[in-house]
């Protein structure tokens, strides 16, 4: 049975956030240096780099989204989907190449699907203003046990969860099946009880603390998500909706080659264009 949260989520969330795909130039650059204020500066799990702005080769075919205040306009958070290389398929993801040694291929195997059809969700950051609460300050994103367990959406964590959400939308215009993610044990139980079903694929691995890798589906996550998170999720389904429809093929220019790519309702059922 899933826990319940707070009722009118989507109202609380609308209030205070805005999410959207990071498909400019601009976006692209204000979730480099929410990365870097957060793995470079506040973390120092990365060098200081002299631009500001936390990038590495895999940036060059991903997919983010960035979360803004409502209020003012001031960056919150952001994450990315790595998506495969489109020159090079077969060329491992992030987490391809941490767990190599420990991943349980017998239960899911990334080398024998399509790899057009699978990406990997990384670098979840959260500014420090919003991390605010004991334990966060040396964590990208944080959710506690607490978060669930009252009724005022002061406690709801909006900022991960929303996060979250943004992937699976993002996931859904991009065609994808499967959401690849490092991840640690806590995290994992905590967005469980909302419905994201998190499921380890091997062995853990020191990195930056204990990680599991993990995979989501992404059509039976959404349509497993609990129902007090629906109204939620069609709202940041829609907004990345609406932005991916007004790009056109400028939304990933290096994926517009690709054919057959599904949409994802709110409702959570796959539809074939």
């Amino acid at each position: 049975m899933h826990d319940s949260p707070p009722p009118d989520l989507a109202d609380s969330f609308r209030r205070y956030f805005t999410l959207m795909p990071a498909l400019s130039d601009e976006q692209r650059r204000a979730t480099y240096r929410i990365r870097h204020d957060v793995y470079c500066r506040d973390l120092a799990w990365e060098p200081l780099r002299p631009d500001g702005q936390e990038t590495d080769d895999y940036d060059r075919h991903s997919a983010a989204c960035l979360m803004r205040a409502a209020q003012n306009d001031s960056l919150v958070g952001c994450l990315r989907l790595v998506l495969c290389r489109p020159e090079d398929p077969a060329y491992p993801l992030p987490l391809e190449r941490a767990c190599a040694g420990t991943l349980d291929r017998n239960r899911f195997d990334p080398s024998r699907l399509d790899r057009h059809r699978i990406a990997e969700v990384s670098r979840l950051a959260v500014e420090r203003d919003y991390r605010r609460r004991k334990g966060e300050a040396n964590q990208p994103v944080a959710i506690d046990t607490s978060d669930f367990g009252d009724t005022s959406h002061q406690r709801f964590p909006f900022i991960p969860v929303g996060l979250y959400l943004s992937a699976f939308a993002m996931a859904a215009q991009l065609g994808i099946d499967h959401l690849l993610v490092l991840t640690e044990p806590r995290l994992a139980r905590h967005l469980g009880r909302i419905g994201l079903d998190i499921q380890p694929i091997g062995g853990a691995i020191e990195h930056r603390g204990e990680r599991i890798p993990s995979v989501m589906d992404t059509r039976a996550t959404i349509a497993n998500l609990h129902p007090m998170m629906h109204r939620m999720w069609k709202q940041i389904h829609a907004w990345v909706e609406d932005a991916f429809v007004s790009a056109g093929a400028d939304a990933v220019p290096w994926r517009s080659q690709l054919a057959g790519i599904e949409t994802l309702p709110p409702q959570g059922i796959i539809v074939r264009p």
